[in-house]
């Protein structure tokens, strides 16, 4: 936490001495009202009376002042724990998990932020005040400030060893916290499956389950920190009785004046005060303390990618767009290689097409481009240039990447195509919207305005995908990476997007993942991929006679039957489309009634 901290020197001295001095000017509060009694009340003078009233309001405003200054310091140095998650590259956010980062974005960095605020504020200025009280009390009396060391010797005996208990206990609640935040992530986007399944008792007895433990945990935790009141207003007010007992004899005999006792009385009050807000520190600062040492795990991770400031190399006009050498990619964790020697390159302008099983490692494959993870061995080269090599911010203005999984933010259409270029102008963003054949969602969602719903839940799953392309246009890329983007869109729409895409004037370099045959036959280059590895590498005709693996994608989705027109060479709607799913050809249903033939 003080390597963190660091950055806030300023705050973090001016905080706690200024609550010093707030509990300074309190410690002449009972001699101020011990002043009152014995020369203005006892003498029966008004004058010390009216003085000593006016210092104490005075005393009052100071330490008000104080205590103000101190808070906003104290605020200051508790803020800013979010940046680092922003650092990580994707293999920690897979180690770390999503519920886990959600969990110690919230719970734990708001529990770590409270327990920094008063730990500044509070930590030095309690045992300050009953120390200096302590001390003010052997000034009036000898005998009576021993009943204070007492009292102090015990009650600090009693906040260690309830906080020794009590930390490991917080950290078990903030993991069981993370349990329970787990199930309802998954059980929130699992909504559909789980009712489709019928899971949804299932699904809550396991919900019940995890908030039984996590309410048991709390209750256990929250006894222990529950001790603290009763056991520190016991030993106080028995302390007061005997303070009270002793002060009278002292009185009676003449050692002691009045006033002095209702001094001593005033300090063993401002001890009970401040051991009060000590408990209560106490359990704010386990509650902080058990998040903090969560938090501190991702603050002390190094990120597993390291982006340069600067570029390594000159990017050269000459060399291929990209380059794959010999690239072999193995997953944190994984038993075997996701990739293996990969090697081909891309020349600029060309269009790329990438077809495989499921598990082949299509995706695996475009997230290198963009250095969403970094090879194992080999390398990828984006203009000649080691994607190591580039800083961040210069690759990924180079490529406009659409994922598998569409994702949209909750704001206007507007707001999520200018992702791609936040300078780009409304023109830009219907032409881009216009290219992805998303034309008629702006007209459905009344334009640019339109509104739309966190993660696009007012929108289909085909008007997602082409709102995600349209983004990633309206960034006019040197690279387009289309990751089965288009698996949503019927072969009409398919067509039109991709005759659409080869018609740009910049001419981007494409890469086209996808399930489907007829979306990559017209490639430049195409990829097979089969359990990570190359197994096929040319043109559609060239891979019909030498690839196997491809010859049988093609003939499962075409049943043997020459392709349809496309779109995008035709300029007209294809008349028939691919049922791939089922491996049939379906007819018009205008010409055949709707029927589907064999």
């Amino acid at each position: 936490m003080l390597k963190y901290l660091k950055k806030y020197r300023v705050q973090c001295v001016c905080a706690p001495l200024f609550k010093m001095f707030e509990a300074l000017l309190d410690l002449f509060v009972p001699l101020v009202v011990a002043s009152i009694i014995d020369k203005g009340i006892a003498a029966g003078s008004a004058g010390p009376v009216w003085r000593m009233s006016g210092l104490l309001v005075a005393l009052g405003l100071a330490g008000l002042a104080a205590a103000v200054t101190a808070q906003y310091f104290a605020a200051k140095a508790a803020t800013g724990l979010f940046e680092k998650l922003t650092s990580l590259a994707f293999s920690d956010v897979d180690r770390l998990g999503t519920s886990a980062m959600i969990t110690r974005m919230t719970s734990d960095v708001n529990q770590a932020q409270t327990g920094v605020n008063m730990a500044l504020r509070l930590l030095l200025r309690s045992p300050f005040v009953v120390l200096g009280a302590m001390i003010m009390a052997f000034t009036i009396d000898v005998r009576c400030a021993l009943i204070f060391a007492l009292v102090i010797a015990a009650l600090s005996a009693v906040v260690a060893a309830i906080m020794a208990a009590n930390i490991p206990m917080m950290q078990g609640v903030q993991r069981q916290l993370e349990a329970v935040l787990g199930a309802t992530r998954e059980s929130l986007a699992g909504a559909r499956v789980i009712r489709a399944f019928r899971r949804e008792d299932a699904e809550y007895q396991a919900f019940r389950a995890k908030n039984r433990e996590l309410a048991a945990r709390q209750l256990r935790a929250g006894r222990v920190s529950a001790l603290l009141n009763p056991v520190t207003y016991v030993l106080i007010n028995l302390a007061v009785i005997l303070l009270v007992r002793q002060g009278a004899i002292r009185v009676d005999s003449g050692a002691l004046s009045t006033g002095q006792v209702v001094a001593l009385y005033n300090y063993m009050s401002q001890i009970l005060v401040e051991l009060l807000k000590f408990a209560a520190l106490i359990i704010t600062i386990n509650k902080g303390w058990a998040s903090w040492k969560r938090v501190e795990d991702v603050l002390a991770l190094t990120p597993s990618m390291a982006v340069p400031g600067e570029m390594g190399g000159a990017p050269s006009e000459s060399a291929p767009a990209v380059a794959f050498e010999h690239v072999t990619l193995t997953y944190p964790g994984a038993g075997s290689p996701a990739l293996e020697d990969i090697d081909f390159a891309v020349s600029r302008g060309q269009t790329v097409g990438i077809i495989g099983g499921t598990g082949s490692g299509k995706s695996s494959l475009a997230r290198l481009i963009p250095r969403f993870y970094d090879v194992t061995s080999g390398a990828v080269r984006v203009n000649g240039v080691d994607v190591r090599d580039w800083s961040k911010d210069a690759l990924r203005a180079k490529i406009g990447a659409v994922p598998q999984k569409a994702s949209l933010f909750k704001g206007t259409i507007r707001d999520n195509l200018r992702w791609g270029d936040p300078d780009a102008t409304d023109e830009d963003l219907i032409e881009a919207a216009a290219i992805a054949q998303a034309s008629d969602v702006l007209a459905a969602k009344g334009g640019l305005d339109g509104e739309i719903a966190q993660n696009g839940g007012n929108l289909s799953g085909g008007q997602r995908q082409r709102l995600t392309i349209a983004r990633a246009l309206a960034r006019r890329p040197e690279i387009l990476i289309l990751d089965d983007s288009a698996s949503a869109l019927d072969m009409a729409t398919d067509a039109r997007l991709r005759g659409a895409i080869a018609g740009l004037s910049y001419r981007p370099t494409v890469f086209i993942i996808s399930q489907r045959a007829a979306s990559i036959m017209r490639a430049d280059l195409i990829l097979v991929l089969d359990d990570g590895r190359i197994v096929g590498k040319g043109t559609h005709a060239e891979l019909l006679e030498t690839c196997p693996i491809y010859k049988e994608i093609y003939d499962s989705q075409f049943g043997g039957e020459a392709p349809l027109p496309d779109a995008a060479a035709t300029g007209s709607h294809p008349v028939r489309a691919i049922d791939s799913s089922a491996n049939r050809l379906c007819g018009d249903p205008e010409k055949d009634n709707g029927e589907v033939s064999a």
